[in-house]
């Protein structure tokens, strides 16, 4: 079983770099934007809070997200292949409460995979996207909010893989085939 923590700054590749790994290697996903978004959709009570939460950049609370993520990870069964975390662990209590939500599993991160991307073209990207999309939260003001929240909330994540002995770093600037390569070399000794 492998279990990848995919992460980078929003913008860096996360969900299209994980719809390639899920076409290969057959791991299963899960992605808190995903998630979040349809029950935004439906106006879930769910729904309604996050959006209070992504309208101002800021993360969706802890407890929150565990509930979520433990009850999509289980619809999993016991003997799957594997997960893509796209968007989560997003703090360093997070990451702690994953590892913690697969060991009482008898399952564990496998590696995390850290797209790297410089801030400009984080913006550049988004913006972008917001115009093909029409997504409310890819606005220049949204954006800078939530860059600031990824620099000073979630970057510090690189640094607790790094502790752990499961970060590796993928160049997110270059064609998409050649970073995807680059993250087959990762997968493929795990």
């Amino acid at each position: 079983m492998r279990n990848i923590v995919i992460f980078g700054g929003p913008g860096s590749g996360k969900g299209t770099q994980s719809d390639l790994i899920i076409e290969k290697y057959g791991l299963n996903h899960i992605s808190t934007g995903e998630v979040l978004r349809a029950e935004i959709s439906k106006q879930t009570p769910l729904g309604i809070t996050a959006q209070k939460y992504i309208d101002n950049g800021q993360l969706i609370p802890d407890d929150l997200m565990i509930d979520i993520l433990s009850k999509v990870y289980d619809e999993f069964g016991k003997d799957h292949e594997g997960v893509i975390f796209d968007g989560f662990p997003r703090t360093i209590p997070q990451a702690e409460a994953l590892k913690s939500m697969l060991s009482a599993r008898g399952h564990c991160i496998s590696a995390m995979l850290e797209l790297d991307v410089p801030e400009e073209e984080l913006t550049k990207r988004l913006l972008l996207r917001g115009q093909l999309s029409g997504r409310s939260d890819d606005n220049e003001e949204t954006i800078r909010k939530r860059l600031s929240v990824y620099h000073s909330q979630t970057a510090p994540l690189i640094e607790w893989y790094k502790q752990e002995g499961l970060h590796r770093h993928i160049d997110g600037l270059g064609s998409l085939e050649r970073i995807f390569a680059d993250i087959c070399k990762v997968i493929d000794q795990l």
